[in-house]
């Protein structure tokens, strides 16, 4: 066979090998297989149902249609939450509780957050130990009408001097710093519009059984009592002075203490 054959031969073989190659590259690799698996796939985080806020809820309102079982991450779970699983009666049970404070919607409803059975709402919301007490005040006895609930006051006396000089005018002196004003006649919240031009005829102050005393004695000797709305800042401050003379204390027994045309004098008690 000539060598010009040959060649041609062995070209054409070596043409055909590289174009099977190629071709065999070409083939699409088959899809992988995909398995289904039968049944939901398990959460990768366990869920538990507890009872939280759907809606905002005023202190002093009724929870009513604000609560709603949501599913919650079980391990963010604590003691306070209510769950399905163990009170499965809680939202139809609760909804006509009432708040002790200010509740928020998406935060977890706490009984500790509402008044017991039983219970006033005045009662429930003063800390153990503490009196509630009221005092009458006007639009300029209470700056302006700017006092709200929760706001702290210095509660100030103004009575008449001894005209016995024949002079006129007047004492005053701060008799209790630094208290909590719980309530302004029925109202015992901030409006939802923020409004701060209501006056009230009552304030309801926050007072130790002490206190309470001296603002007793003090509604008796005072021509008028007056609120001084302290800066928030300022709420913190501890030991304030009170007009502690105006009760009986120091452990005196056998006395008497009397209030007479606006003096405040003190007698052996009989026995």
């Amino acid at each position: 066979m000539p060598a010009s054959r040959l060649i041609i031969l062995s070209v054409a073989v070596a043409a055909a090998g590289g174009a099977g190659y190629v071709a065999k590259n070409m083939v699409a690799a088959p899809p992988p297989q995909v398995t289904v698996e039968s049944g939901p796939k398990a959460p990768a985080v366990a869920l538990q149902d507890v009872l939280v806020l759907s809606g905002d809820v005023p202190m002093g309102n009724p929870l009513e249609n604000n609560i709603a079982w949501q599913s919650w991450p079980a391990d963010g779970i604590n003691a306070n939450f209510i769950t399905r699983a163990a009170e499965p009666e809680a939202l139809e049970k609760l909804k006509g509780s009432v708040a002790r404070m200010t509740m928020y919607t998406g935060e977890p409803l706490r009984r500790s957050k509402l008044i017991g059975e039983g219970q006033s709402f005045m009662s429930s919301i003063l800390p153990s130990g503490m009196r509630a007490v009221a005092t009458a005040i006007s639009a300029d006895t209470s700056a302006g009408g700017f006092i709200l609930p929760n706001d702290f006051v210095d509660v100030i006396m103004t009575r008449k001097a001894d005209a016995s000089g024949g002079g006129t005018g007047f004492n005053t002196e701060t008799i209790l710093k630094n208290i909590r004003v719980l309530a302004i006649d029925q109202t015992i919240q901030e409006d939802e519009e923020g409004k701060k031009t209501r006056v009230g005829q009552t304030a309801t102050l926050e007072l130790t059984p002490r206190q309470a005393e001296i603002i007793t004695v003090a509604q008796q000797m005072a021509d008028r009592l007056t609120l001084a709305l302290r800066a928030i800042s300022d709420t913190q401050e501890k030991n304030v002075d009170e007009a502690d003379y105006l009760v009986s204390g120091n452990g005196r027994r056998g006395t008497v203490r009397l209030i007479k045309s606006g003096e405040v004098s003190e007698v052996g008690a009989r026995k």
